[in-house]
């Protein structure tokens, strides 16, 4: 997984997998404190369906803002709806902000990023636990997906290639890519010392953090699941 919504960036991992670079996909970082939403990429293509226009949909989340009705076909609508409800339904859950506090108080300003980077992780690590098809066979499913598409967000057809080619989804299996991932963040940061020293209070935080992520994801899932099956008629946006 390589986005995080705090500065509407994305975190490209390089050929060799051993540096991140930092491209700006909306403009200028916000000022503003970050939205506490843990879950991107990863967990959305699993939790928002896997039909082909769902699996689009649960991208286009992150790329397509604004009212829907009527821009794309109603099943890519409904997976980018889905997607604004799922990061509502996470950005405030007591499980989250829990999460959030276990981060000393000086970097709660930032424990967000930092818990989105790590739950990536724990999705990717523990993919056997919440899906029947590997995780290799499901991301070469959607790297193909967004091939097939001519017609993807211009921000995110300008990504997909990349994203295939780098393996970004599956490359959060391995924890030591976390600490490129919060490098690459940090150096976009107006405060770049936010993210210091970072990856050594996940390194101190693994074994609670990952229990949350435990808790929290069944959760997650059994309202993803009740939203695809019309039975969750919360709406946001």
């Amino acid at each position: 997984m390589c986005i995080s919504r705090y500065t509407n960036m994305i975190l490209c991992l390089a050929a060799d997998k051993s540096v991140y670079r930092v491209i700006s996909i909306y403009g200028p970082a916000p000022r503003k404190r970050r939205r506490l939403g843990t879950m991107n990429y990863l967990a959305h293509l699993h939790l928002g369906g896997h039909r082909p226009a769902q699996l689009l949909g649960s991208l286009y989340g992150d790329f397509v803002k604004g009212p829907l009705p009527g821009r794309f076909p109603v099943e890519l609508e409904a997976a980018i709806r889905l997607h604004r409800r799922i990061d509502a339904f996470t950005d405030n859950h007591p499980l989250i902000k829990a999460s959030i506090a276990r981060f000393p108080a000086q970097r709660r300003r930032y424990a967000g990023i930092m818990l989105d980077v790590f739950f990536d992780h724990c999705l990717a690590r523990d993919w056997h636990r919440y899906a029947d098809m590997p995780l290799d066979a499901f991301t070469r499913k959607v790297y193909g997906t967004l091939a097939a598409e001519p017609l993807l967000p211009e921000r995110l057809a300008l990504i997909a290639p990349r994203m295939a080619a780098q393996d970004w989804l599956g490359s959060y299996r391995d924890f030591a890519v976390l600490e490129q991932v919060l490098n690459g963040i940090s150096r976009r940061l107006s405060r770049p010392e936010g993210l210091a020293g970072g990856m050594q209070e996940l390194q101190a935080l693994y074994q609670p953090l990952s229990a949350d992520f435990a808790e929290f994801y069944p959760l997650l899932e059994a309202f993803a699941q009740a939203a695809l099956a019309g039975r969750e008629t919360t709406s946001v946006g």
